[in-house]
Formats: C-alpha cells, sequence, structure tokens
C-alpha cells in the first residue's frame, strides 16, 4: 500500500510526521506522494482540508486519516500518543472507508466561453466585492427568491459544523447526500423580502445563484479564497464524487458533535 503524509509544518506535527513515515516504511509501505492510497493528515482540521485540496485529483483513489495536534476536530481523530496504534492499524489491519458527500461548484461567465469547477468538502461562501450581495436564487430550475445581504454559505452536511453553524444553519448528519443554503445578513422590510431560514436541498436539487448586478465576487471553496469577475451564475450541488475516510474505529457523528459543542 502507498502512503503520503501532509503536515501542519509546526514542530510537534513535523516530529510525527518523521515518526509516522519511518514506522510505516519499516512495515513496508511504501511512500508515494503523487499517487497515495492513504493520506495522513499530521494537524487539524485546516490541514485535512488542505491535504483534500492537494490530492483533489485523486479523491476517488485516496482515503484520508486525521491526527490532530491541538483541538479534537471532526476530522482528525486521533491523538499523538496513538500514533503507534494508528500505524499498526494502517499497516495491519483491513481499513473500513466512510465516504461523505461533496459540493460542486460551477461558476459561468458572460462571455459563454469558460467555467470555473471546484469541489470542496466544507463549503462555498458568496460575496459581492463591493456592496450588498444581490442575488436571484434558483432551485431545481424555479424562480425562489431575490437575495439581498452581507452573502450566502452552501454547505456540505459535514462542513454543517463549520461555518453555516455560526450563520444558524443546522448540523446535518454526512450520510445524507444533500447541501444547505444560509444567509448572512440578510436586508428584511416592507420592500426586500427572503425566506430568513437555511434551506436542506437534497442530492436531486440544484441550487443557481445568478447576480443582479455586474459586479465582482469573493468565492471562497473552503479555505481557498477566489475572485471571480464578469459572473453570469453560481451552480451548486451535491458532488458525483465523495471524500473517502480510512476508519479504523467507530466514532459516531453525534459523539463528535457533543464533544465539540456540549462537553466540558
Amino acid at each position: 500500500m502507498n502512503f503520503s503524509i501532509i503536515s501542519k509544518g509546526d514542530e510537534k506535527s513535523a516530529k510525527l510526521e518523521k515518526r509516522i513515515k519511518s514506522y510505516l516504511q519499516d512495515f513496508d509501505l511504501v511512500w508515494d506522494e503523487k499517487e497515495p492510497d492513504i493520506v495522513i493528515s499530521i494537524g487539524g482540521d485546516g490541514t485535512l482540508l488542505h491535504a483534500f485540496h492537494h490530492y483533489i485529483e485523486h479523491v476517488d483513489q485516496a482515503a484520508f486519516v486525521g491526527v490532530h495536534t491541538g483541538h479534537l476536530g471532526f476530522y482528525a481523530d486521533w491523538t499523538p500518543s496513538e500514533v503507534e496504534k494508528l500505524v499498526i492499524h494502517i499497516a495491519k489491519t483491513p481499513f473500513q472507508i466512510v465516504e461523505y458527500p461533496l459540493l460542486e461548484v460551477t461558476v459561468r461567465y458572460l462571455d459563454g466561453d469558460n467555467e470555473s469547477r471546484y469541489l470542496a468538502m466544507n463549503e462555498c461562501t458568496v460575496k459581492s466585492v463591493e456592496g450588498s450581495l444581490v442575488m436571484n436564487v434558483e432551485i431545481k430550475g424555479e424562480e425562489f427568491e431575490t437575495f439581498r445581504g452581507d452573502g450566502l454559505c452552501i454547505s456540505t452536511p459535514s462542513g454543517s459544523t463549520a461555518y453555516n453553524k455560526a450563520l444558524g444553519g443546522a448540523i446535518i448528519h454526512p450520510s445524507l447526500p444533500s447541501i444547505q443554503l444560509a444567509e448572512m445578513a440578510s436586508i428584511n422590510n416592507r420592500v426586500f423580502r427572503t425566506v430568513g431560514s437555511p434551506l436542506v436541498l437534497p442530492q436531486h436539487h440544484t441550487c443557481m445563484l445568478k447576480p443582479v448586478n455586474d459586479v465582482d465576487f469573493h468565492i471562497t471553496i473552503d479555505h481557498l479564497f477566489l475572485l471571480h469577475e464578469k459572473v453570469k451564475s453560481i451552480q451548486c450541488r451535491v458532488a458525483e464524487k465523495k471524500v473517502r475516510f480510512a476508519r479504523f474505529r467507530p466514532f459516531p457523528f453525534w459523539k463528535r458533535v457533543r464533544e465539540s459543542f456540549v462537553k466540558e
């Protein structure tokens, strides 16, 4: 089996990277940074997001596992003290593959000649470079509302505990193939009106955002910050591809939610 490691880069993570690499090579696993079967992330959830985008072209083949060197993460659930146990699991134990839905974002432009397509593990956000964001929102090809406000956040179920939660969105179990649309400070008065609640869309529904004004947009894809000009539409839907995690032991989603937000 081939493996690679993506590290946060701090001293603690770098030492763990060196130990894990040495241990796995002692078990005759092959270090392969180009086409790994398993990718070990050392750091936090941000490091695992970086690893996902680094290997996004191999998302169908690579399985991810995270070691956290800070606070317990939703993706990074192994501790530095468990490194030897993890290494033995990777080398000797057939692991279960757990797949989570991804968000596909397609940005189309007014010139009509090209488009940009992205995959997000957590979320996509859309904001106007200047002033309020004004977007016509279509769901499944039908006009739903005209949004006016600071911005919109479209999240995956696994990303529902991130920015989406801060916006008052629902926490969704990652076994549900869906996306969620949450508002950022919408303008609601006698003239302008939005639904004012997060929307959860199933796998076969597409959300289309169409600019009302010819302005530039800041679009984030997870931790990636992008500037787009001359945008015709932004299409969001559940991606056909999924992210794959190597699971060596039970770690229920609701237990993670409780330990991250409720347990003292």
